[in-house]
Parts: C-alpha cells; sequence; structure tokens
C-alpha cells in the first residue's frame, strides 16, 4: 500500500477534524493530498507526533483528532504510547505508517525492519483498539471502525516507498501553526 493512497481515503472522511502529521512523507503526502487549516505539520519534531496528538485529543474532547505518524518517529517516543493509554482519550486515532525505515535522515532500516511489532507494543502498552492494515481496503475498514468507535485507536500499517520526489509544503511552519491554533481556537 502507498501512504498516499491512506491519505486520501482519511481525507476523504474528514471535513474539519484535526490531522497531526510527523515530519517528512507523512507531511508531504498530507499537504500533497488537500492543505487544510487543520492539518500541522510537524517539522523539525521527530517522535513528537502521538504527543502532539494527544495535547490536542484532551484539549478538543468533541473532535475526533487524527495522527498520521511513521515508524521510525514512534519508535524515537514508544513512551507515549503508554501515556495515550492511561490517558485513554475516546477521540484519538494514531495512525503509524510503517516502511521499515528512517526515510528522512537517509532510508537506514528501522527496528521494524528486523521484527519489532509496533502494533503490539501498542497493545502491551494497554491501547486496547490496534489494527493492522497491509491493503487499502483493511486499511479503510480499520479507519471507518476507528471514525465510528471511541478509542483511542492505533492502526499499524504497512507502507511501501516509492523513491518519488516529494515538494515541501509551500505554507511556513509558523504560519501552519498559527493557522491551526486559529482553526481549533477561534
Amino acid at each position: 500500500m502507498l501512504r498516499r493512497e491512506g491519505i486520501a481515503a482519511l481525507l476523504e472522511r474528514l471535513t474539519d477534524e484535526p490531522v497531526i502529521a510527523n515530519l517528512g512523507p507523512a507531511t508531504f503526502d498530507l499537504h500533497a493530498a488537500g492543505d487544510r487549516d487543520a492539518n500541522l505539520y510537524t517539522w523539525g519534531a521527530m517522535g513528537l507526533a502521538s504527543s502532539i496528538g494527544l495535547g490536542v485529543a484532551l484539549a478538543a474532547p468533541g473532535s475526533k483528532v487524527f495522527v498520521t505518524d511513521g515508524d521510525g518517529s514512534l519508535l524515537m517516543n514508544l513512551g507515549s504510547l503508554a501515556t495515550v493509554a492511561r490517558q485513554s482519550p475516546p477521540n484519538l486515532v494514531h495512525i503509524v505508517w510503517d516502511n521499515r525505515m528512517w526515510y528522512e535522515t537517509g532510508g537506514q532500516p528501522t527496528h521494524t525492519s528486523t521484527g519489532t511489532d509496533l502494533a503490539g507494543v501498542a497493545l502491551a502498552s494497554g491501547i486496547r483498539n490496534v489494527a493492522k492494515a497491509a491493503t487499502l481496503a483493511e486499511f479503510e475498514v480499520a479507519l471507518d471502525r476507528a471514525i465510528r468507535e471511541p478509542g483511542p485507536w492505533f492502526i499499524h500499517v504497512d507502507v511501501e516507498e516509492t523513491g518519488e520526489p516529494r515538494a515541501r509544503p509551500s505554507v511556513a511552519p509558523e504560519e501552519n501553526l498559527l493557522r491551526f491554533r486559529r482553526t481549533f481556537t477561534g
């Protein structure tokens, strides 16, 4: 499955719900699929998308909050899974695109390339709603459940890298943050 297909499927189902994307391909693909004020691109914040998403979910309990993360990014902050489980926000959906590499630093293999099971780590951390997907159809089934049912949710998605060049979002990081804040604070 390609990440951009999953992101397109996600955006087809959303109106004004916040989406927090980790740096690199998740941000580039989210921006390319549809730049919105409710998208927060976390440039330079490797490992923090899950923590930022948790904070947004706790601050905006009336809205589903989506995090699109990467395996390398999540591996840098595995403790966030235990914190999500403990806080247990019913409105949080954490999607991890697993390409088995640190794409942004040169494509070095991550621990998932040698067997680390992030869905298993999420379950062991106490997150009860965990799904795995390797195809777009499987992802859509898991995503639709996560949208309908209370969470928190953790959806692990195996993705392939195409090696195609990606354009950096045209919105400056500071403006992205300001418009994201305005979306939720008026």
